[in-house]
């Protein structure tokens, strides 16, 4: 179990930036793909990304989309695509004009509605799936797919040159298989997990626990549409995440103290699949 210092994780081949801080601010980039989920205020490891995936509209995680929007334009860069949820697109939409009137300057930005379920392509080995969430206004989750291709399962053992004949004909010879490699949450109740099967298949899991002790109790943190530790723990035995990174811890708790009290608290045979994103 670890935090990782600074504003940056890593686990296998992906590598992460970013800060989680309950009510101050959630941004995790993957420069490889040119995406973040979430921007906070608009951090500099943000704003040469092309893809900007929205949970929902609440301030720590959606401020910086005029501060991003404005950084484009003044480095002359393409528009930023903004995924959102649908009931966030006119409100930003009536924001970004207001700061072009007082600008006096117009804007180029993308901002795109999502559905549940919905895939968006970022290029042909990846794409972003949509899930709904359960929070105190509209909210989405977001999970990365990588597409690999693998001999059909009835031609292994065939010889080189069999296969090979078999193209040659106009067969198809490989599958297509669809590997759920990341999922960020954003804020939620633990509810969303028994709609997403991929979720709970997905190589890391960013899953947001706000609240890991007794000081604020499970029915407190539904209350305001989040989860509490003590709802994710009896759950673990589902979730066959290679890692299950946590976020968005509260600000109550430093990192120190939060990582403490997750190695108090969970099971000793999940440790080595646990994380803390850093808030801080």
């Amino acid at each position: 179990m670890s935090v990782q210092a600074g504003e940056s994780w890593i686990h296998d081949k992906y590598k992460f930036f970013g800060l989680s801080l309950s009510g101050i601010r959630t941004a995790i980039a993957m420069p490889e793909l040119s995406l973040a989920f979430d921007v906070a205020q608009g951090y500099p490891f943000l704003l040469n990304l092309k893809h900007f995936f929205i949970s929902h509209g609440h301030l720590d995680h959606a401020a910086g989309v005029p501060y991003i929007i404005s950084q484009k334009a003044m480095n002359s860069q393409d528009a930023g695509n903004f995924y959102m949820p649908p009931s966030l697109v006119e409100p930003l939409d009536k924001i970004m004009k207001l700061w072009q009137e007082i600008e006096k300057h117009e804007y180029k930005y993308n901002f795109i509605p999502v559905t549940p379920d919905q895939e968006f392509h970022l290029n042909p080995q990846t794409f972003v799936k949509a899930f709904a969430t359960t929070h105190r206004v509209e909210s989405y989750g977001y999970t990365i797919f990588e597409t690999y291709k693998k001999l059909r399962a009835d031609l292994a053992g065939l010889k080189q040159n069999d296969i090979v004949q078999l193209r040659r004909q106009g067969q198809e010879v490989n599958e297509i298989h669809h590997i759920p490699a990341v999922s960020f949450t954003g804020d939620t109740q633990i509810e969303f997990l028994d709609g997403c099967d991929w979720v709970r298949k997905s190589k890391i899991l960013f899953l947001e626990a706000t609240y890991l002790d007794e000081r604020k109790t499970i029915a407190q943190a539904r209350q305001w549409g989040h989860t509490h530790l003590e709802e994710i723990i009896p759950r673990l035995k589902e979730l066959e995440c290679e890692k299950i990174v946590f976020i968005h811890a509260s600000s109550r708790y430093s990192d120190k103290d939060a990582l403490q009290i997750l190695q108090t608290k969970i099971p000793r045979e999940y440790h080595e699949r646990i994380a803390l994103f850093p808030g801080r």
